[in-house]
This record gives structure tokens, sequence and C-alpha cells, in this order.
């Protein structure tokens, strides 16, 4: 197998739920070793839907791609002590700890640093006060709900994508590739921390949210699928199927117009208004106007009478879909795209499974790989990493330390 741009790096993971787990998931698929532990049966992750029809986790088929397992009673002083080891093992690419389940006196920086100086340790908490936090809390708590939804609804809605987790896994991401090239740098290794909300936070005060909250007198409302400062909307087409045209930019404005033959109805609400709808604010102020010369055309239309015609015209749009007819027709999503790869998860069965969405020119991209089954590596992590014999393991094995469903099968009957 070709190697990837990471490959010589071990990451440890202690993981649950969303950021972190897609953290490791992502370094092992740029070519990192990345071992997660997990207690005997499965921690909270394990069981995590969607489902299969075999009731097998979708979830950690997932998340965990190309990592390897060990199971460990945790509860067992001996466990932990393996644990440690694993995580501050030897080695100039070793060291590198990502985690969201920090626990003090053992599982945080300051007790591990102790057995590896150059430890870097990145701990992904709740919010900065260290209170326990998730996509579903976050966002109500920030307000994004209350402006999410159709127009005149005082109905909060909430988003069924996490899109806090997802930022916050890549920033993990990002902190443990920066704390590691100052490692190589100095040679010091490092405590990092950052925290659900505050990754939330940050972002909408990147995207000028707050500062439109703090300096303007009236509150941002909801927009149904208008896009927000320009114009964007959804129409129904003459067969029931529901569109999605965006004119952003003054190229996507000019197209779209162009597309549905509007130009002496655009010219008549800009007369009428004495705008210039080529700015942006004014087409989202005039939005409901152009909105309503729009609704015809497309109401007179199936999607196929111009589908091909806006593709032609390079327009910015999509039709609404649901997820298993997205899958079905939508060839990004299959095989014809070649991050996807259909492979067989053991347990559950053959579907598309995607690699890295990266491609870098000198090591190119890693074929997706199966997640493994909990404890699959158990054995290989303790000879591996921990240095440990044969006997040594199965002594482990006999006493419930560790799990590993090829040891437990090869086990002759007592």
């Amino acid at each position: 197998m070709q190697n990837g741009i990471l490959n010589g790096m071990r990451v440890i993971e202690g993981s649950a739920f969303v950021a972190v787990p897609l953290a490791g998931m992502t370094l092992a698929q740029m070519g990192a070793e990345v071992i997660r532990f997990d207690r005997i049966g499965g921690g909270l992750d394990a069981g995590r839907w969607p489902l299969s029809p075999s009731k097998e986790s979708l979830f950690w088929a997932g998340m965990n791609k190309g990592k390897k397992s060990i199971a460990v009673d945790m509860k067992n002083p001996r466990a932990k002590e393996l644990i440690t080891q694993i995580i501050t093992a030897p080695g100039e690419d070793a060291g590198l700890f990502l985690t969201n389940l920090r626990v003090r006196g053992w599982m945080d920086y300051e007790t591990l640093s102790q057995h590896r100086e150059d430890l870097i340790c990145v701990t992904l908490t709740g919010d900065r006060h260290g209170r326990p936090q998730v996509d579903y809390t976050v966002n109500p708590a920030l307000g994004i709900p209350h402006i999410t939804g159709p127009e005149g609804s005082d109905d909060p809605v909430a988003n069924a994508l996490p899109a806090w987790d997802l930022i916050a896994g890549n920033m993990c991401v990002s902190a443990l590739l920066a704390a590691e090239r100052h490692r190589l740098r100095t040679g010091r290794g490092q405590d990092v921390e950052l925290s659900l909300k505050d990754v939330a936070a940050a972002t909408l005060g990147h995207l000028g949210m707050i500062g439109d909250a703090v300096l303007n007198d009236e509150e941002r409302t909801k927009a149904g699928n208008a896009l927000y400062g320009a114009y964007g909307q959804d129409f129904v087409c003459a067969d029931g199927r529901r569109v999605m045209v965006i004119g952003l930019t003054d190229r996507q404005w000019r197209g779209l117009v162009r597309a549905t033959d509007s130009a002496d109805a655009m010219a008549a609400i800009e007369a009428r208004h004495g705008v210039d709808l080529r700015n942006e604010g004014v087409r989202w102020t005039l939005r409901k106007e152009i909105t309503a010369a729009l609704k015809p055309w497309f109401a007179a239309r199936p999607v196929a009478a111009f589908r091909d015609e806006f593709d032609r015209a390079g327009l910015t749009w999509s039709e609404f879909k649901t997820l298993k007819e997205a899958v079905a027709t939508d060839p990004d999503l299959g095989t014809d795209n070649p991050m996807f790869e259909t492979m067989p998860q053991p347990g559950i069965g053959a579907f598309p499974v995607p690699a890295s969405p990266v491609t870098y020119s000198e090591s190119g991209r890693l074929p997706p790989q199966p997640a493994p089954a909990l404890g699959r590596h158990t054995e290989e992590i303790l000879g591996d990493v921990v240095g440990m014999t044969d006997t040594e393991i199965a002594q482990l094995f006999d006493e419930g330390v560790v799990e590993s469903p090829q040891y437990n099968s090869a086990r002759p009957a007592a």
C-alpha cells in the first residue's frame, strides 16, 4: 500500500461522539497510525445510530475507518497502566494524544507528561468551564435555531448536521499538527485545549454575526431557504420537484436572469425602487419581489426542461433530494467518484466508503480502509507498542484485563 503524507506518525485516541473520532479518522486517512482504546464491550459509540440491517453501528464504521482498536477493562488499574504506556510510548513520531474524555489524575496532560516530557495532548471539552456540551446544546445556546426555519415561524429549528462538531474535529487535527511541528523545532511537547462552544462562538464572530447582534438594533430573523444577504431561493417546479438557485455574486445573478429570461422583470423592479440589483444587499432587501417575478417561470417547467441549460450556463443551482435519492442518483456519492470504493465492512455488508477528500501531488490519496472490530488489534498493540511478550499478553487476556475477538475465538475450549 502507498504511504500517506503522515506515514510513520502514531496518534492515540480516547474519544466518543463526533469531533474527536472525526479528528482521529482524518489523521488515519492521511497515513497516521491511529490507535483507539475503548472499554471491553464497547464505549459510548459502539452502538450509535444509524444502524445497519444487522444492527451494527454505521456510525462506528464511518468514524473509525483505518484505525486500530484495543479493548481494555477501564476499571482495572492494570488497564490504566497499559493505556498510559500506549499513550507515552517512545518514538520520535509518537507521544500524540487526542481526547475528549479527560480524566484528571490519570488521562490528562499533567499526569501523562510525567511519563513523557514531550507529550502532546489535544483535549476537546464541552465549554471553557469544563461543562459537557454537544452540538444540539451549543446551537440553541448561541441562537442559531432562532434564525433557522420557515419565515414567520416562532419555533426554533435544530440542524441535523452537527456543524460545530465537524469544525471542532478538524480544528483538533490542525492543533495537533501545529503542536507537532513546534515539537520538531523545539523538542517540547504541550497541552492543547479547545472547547466545542468556543469553536462555535469563534465561528459566529468570524462570520460577523456577533457584531451584527451587538451593533444593530434589528434582530436577524428566519428567512426560510433564502440566502441571507444576497439572493438565493427555492422554487417548486411543474413536476413538483424543488430546486435551489443562487444569485450571490454578480456573475451568478446575471446568469440566473439570462437563463430565466427575466431581464425585463428585474429592470422593472429596479425602476420601481430606484436601485441597482447588481448590489447583493439590494437583492436581499427585494428578495420577495424577485422571487415573485421568477416563481411563474419555474412553476411552468419541470426540472428536466432546464437542467441541461442551467448546467451549460454554469449556474449555481441544485435540486432538493432525499438522502436515498442523492445516493441513488448523484455520481459524486458513489464509485464514479475516485474518492469512493465499494468495500465490505465486517458484520455490516458492502457499501460505498469514502477515502480522504484531499489529494496530494507527492503522496496521492490512500484507499479507504474498514473500521476495526472492537479490540481487533489488542495483541498487536500490546506487542508492538507496549513491548510485551506473548506470555505477558496471554496473562492479560486470561485475567480479563484486555479482550480481542481473534484471541477469544482462537483459544481452545477448556
